[in-house]
């Protein structure tokens, strides 16, 4: 996360960070309006380019390169706003085990992908001849927790400006810090379209999970003992976290380079 954010004087400026670098994306979450984020976020520059009538030929072959080499491993390292969720699951409290209906809410941030990422930015543009990056805007708690927040800490102007969408965007980032207690990583599971995105690649991966066929029983203590809603190795809710592979009692889960057609076990 500081290495996304290193620009540390603009957090007290209260300006953003003219890095020569703003116009490379990181793999994971990151908010472009952060004083200090030195690179720019993927899913933000994706709405960017449709509301403004691009094509996003530069971001989606980003999204191809993170997603062939890592699917959804850049959720489980690479994202800052990951690591703020599962340091909140930490905290001492009655938690919510995932269960049926928390695997269909995991649907949830495809919807929002079709319609706030994809959907508005590129329907705008086309009907008024200009769009906005309705997730970011409207939605993304990375970005009030990162950007929002610092900047009207540190810019009496922006103080100023403040109004109802602030406070809606605050009350939402609060709301899934809550929820994010109780509930692992709340936000990836269940709202997070670049999560959702990457999770399409999990089985194709270069880096992923491998399951020693031969030794594995089938008995699925790997995915009932997974916090995300895996209902198998490398399906598209997989972090690969690996914690799957202390769990197995038979020593059948490694990490591997170049996975061979998915493998996976129930």
């Amino acid at each position: 996360m500081l290495l996304c954010n290193a620009d540390i004087p603009q957090f007290k400026t209260g300006s953003l960070s003219k890095s020569p670098l703003k116009n490379i994306c990181v793999p994971g979450l990151n908010c472009y309006s952060c004083p200090g984020a030195i690179a720019a976020c993927p899913l933000g520059a994706l709405q960017n380019a449709l509301a403004e009538g691009r094509i996003p030929f530069f971001v989606t072959g980003l999204f191809l390169l993170f997603g062939i080499v890592l699917g959804r491993g850049v959720c489980g390292f690479l994202c800052p706003f990951g690591l703020i969720q599962e340091l909140l699951y930490k905290i001492p409290s009655p938690k919510v085990r995932k269960n049926a209906l928390t695997r269909k809410l995991t649907g949830l941030k495809y919807a929002l992908l079709v319609l706030l990422v994809i959907g508005l930015p590129g329907a705008f543009f086309f009907i008024e001849g200009y769009g906005a990056p309705f997730f970011c805007k409207l939605v993304c708690p990375a970005g009030t927790l990162e950007a929002g927040i610092p900047l009207v800490l540190a810019n009496q102007a922006l103080r100023d400006l403040i109004g109802g969408l602030f406070f809606w965007k605050l009350a939402l980032l609060i709301s899934i810090a809550a929820l994010s207690v109780v509930l692992f990583r709340f936000f990836c599971r269940f709202l997070c379209p670049l999560g959702g995105i990457y999770g399409l690649f999990n089985r194709y991966a270069l880096l992923g999970i491998q399951i020693d066929e031969a030794a594995c029983t089938h008995c699925g203590t790997c995915a009932k003992k997974c916090k995300m809603d895996t209902g198998m190795v490398n399906d598209r809710e997989c972090i690969r976290c690996g914690e799957c592979m202390q769990d197995c009692p038979v020593q059948a889960i490694t990490h591997n380079i170049a996975q061979k057609g998915g493998s996976r076990a129930r």
